[in-house]
């Protein structure tokens, strides 16, 4: 195998020890190759390169319509908060069973980890380019000379341009076959996979007919959403199911908007007297008065304008008829316009459904829906699903930070490759909440538990001990009990202390001054 661009993490090599007959389970939408002769040949290369950078592109271009984007940018706000005093986001060790030097050093590289993000200023550019896009890639930047000094920079790739490679064996052993992961790199190429031929095989550029860079799999840092299709085979993004209720929402409002102009106006119908000329005449002469009379209107569906076009039929044109002698000459009457203009239902029941599609509650989007700051208990139980999505999709996030401080940690020397996995296990992260939603919330609950706790208070020490009053009214811990009666003691005593020493103080010029008869 060739020498690849970029470092590589060694890590013990377990895997000769473990052997399975299924193939490991892909979120990333790798490539899949089989290993054999020097780069492997590709397969459903066309099914997988080339739509995957069409579906970005498509995920873009849902961002221009002006509901897809407010939804996005609520979801956004909900998950990144930033404050002027405090971090977005924190590592939280305290259950690592590592040294506190090692925790401590663990906290200092994380900090490092978002000041090579610049999360502060563009998480949320980050955080919507990942939601979006379905997928993150960043080139983690080092200087060879320097590892221990980890990395230098975090370069942000169009995930358009660049593709995971998994080289599979598979070994037949008597009736199962095995598979195993031989080799994973990436392949960057800075006109994307478009063009790629569904029957091209490998070189030494990674494509047939195609120049690519091959990188090391430990200098990318990769990040999907974690939803694939139903081949396993394609990294999908949380917009994917909001594409056809979208595309069905545009297709009825410019036909809602096509109907309103073609119905709205009254129209005319001409019965035009010819009297005795022949048909011919009598069809020149009526052609003649629709050029002196008419007024075309065409609408243009893509730039929204109305537009004056006498070359094309439209729905806006009178009726000319002709009539012959003996009738009742030159008439004009008018056709009522349409009388359901004002029906909008079938309108909002599409954009209800882009909303559902995107998982934001439909009363955060309604522009005439009043905003309500009250109690717990007067959240919707849309808004309490809303608030577990983002939960969900702050864990998932939360992987671009464990990739990035595992490399950072490695490259400095602080742990070994083996201790990770450890580590990530207990390592959590904490995001910063909406402070006034969230003290509002810690303010209802304490104030529940303070009645709960005044009207028990009279069974205290008959049916109810103080420990389980305090642990199931006051909901507080063991390490709390002891934590609290600690600081009840200190203060106690700190208290008593100065309250001791105030009164000695006041007490001493008294005993210091002479009686009134000696003087």
């Amino acid at each position: 195998m060739a020498s690849l661009f970029g470092f590589e993490i060694k890590r013990k090599d377990d895997e000769d020890k473990l052997k399975s007959f299924a193939a490991p389970v892909d979120e990333e939408g790798s490539v899949v190759v089989a290993a054999g002769g020097q780069y492997g040949t590709y397969v459903d290369l066309e099914g997988s390169a080339k739509n995957e950078a069409e579906l970005v592109t498509k995920y873009r271009n849902m961002l221009q319509h002006p509901e897809v984007q407010r939804a996005i940018e609520d979801i956004v706000n909900e998950s990144i908060v930033v404050t002027d005093n405090q971090k977005v986001v924190e590592c939280v060790t305290d259950d690592v069973e590592q040294p506190e030097s090692i925790n401590k050093k663990i906290r200092e590289e994380f900090d490092e980890v978002l000041r090579l993000l610049d999360f502060s200023n563009s998480g949320y550019d980050t955080f919507q380019k990942w939601y979006a896009d379905g997928r993150l890639y960043y080139h983690a930047i080092i200087d060879e000379a320097k590892v221990r000094e980890g990395i230098k920079e975090l370069r942000y790739i169009d995930p358009r341009k660049i593709r995971k490679i998994k080289e599979v064996e598979k070994k037949r052993e008597g009736e199962v076959t095995l598979n195993k992961v031989k080799n994973e790199y990436y392949i960057y190429n800075d006109k994307g996979f478009n063009g790629i031929n569904a029957a091209s095989a490998g070189s030494a550029s990674g494509f047939d007919g195609v120049k690519g860079l091959k990188i090391a799999k430990d200098s990318i840092v990769h990040v999907t959403s974690g939803i694939v299709n139903e081949n396993n085979s394609l990294v999908l993004s949380h917009l994917h199911k909001a594409i056809k209720p979208l595309n069905q929402l545009r297709m009825l409002e410019d036909a809602s908007v096509i109907y309103r102009i073609s119905r709205a106006p009254e129209r005319r119908i001409f019965y035009i007297d010819v009297g005795n000329l022949p048909k011919m005449k009598a069809e020149q002469y009526l052609r003649d008065m629709m050029a002196k009379h008419k007024n075309r209107l065409v609408y243009d569906a893509s730039t929204g304008e109305v537009r004056d076009d006498r070359k094309f039929m439209t729905m806006l044109e009178d009726f000319w008829l002709p009539r012959r002698e003996g009738g009742r000459g030159t008439e004009i009457t008018t056709l009522p316009g349409g009388q359901n203009l004002g029906e909008m239902e079938d309108v909002l029941y599409f954009q209800k459904k882009l909303y559902q599609a995107l998982n934001v509650p439909v009363s955060r989007l309604e522009a005439e829906a009043q905003f309500n700051i009250g109690r717990a208990s007067e959240i919707t139980r849309d808004e309490v699903k809303f608030s577990k999505f983002i939960g969900r999709l702050r864990n998932r996030f939360s992987i671009l930070f464990d990739k990035i401080l595992e490399k950072q940690l490695i490259l400095k020397g602080i742990i070994t490759p083996e201790d990770w996995p450890d580590i990530q296990a207990n390592l959590r992260y904490d995001f910063m909440q909406d402070n006034h939603f969230e003290e509002l919330k810690q303010v209802e609950i304490l104030q529940n538990r303070l009645t709960a706790l005044r009207d028990i208070d009279e069974y205290v020490g008959k049916y109810y001990s103080r420990k389980w009053v305090r642990q199931n009214i006051l909901q507080q811990s063991e390490d709390d009990i002891k934590e609290l009666d600690n600081e009840i003691a200190e203060e106690e005593k700190e208290f008593g202390d100065e309250g001791d020493a105030g009164t000695d103080q006041q007490q001493e010029p008294v005993q210091q001054e002479p009686p009134p008869e000696q003087q």
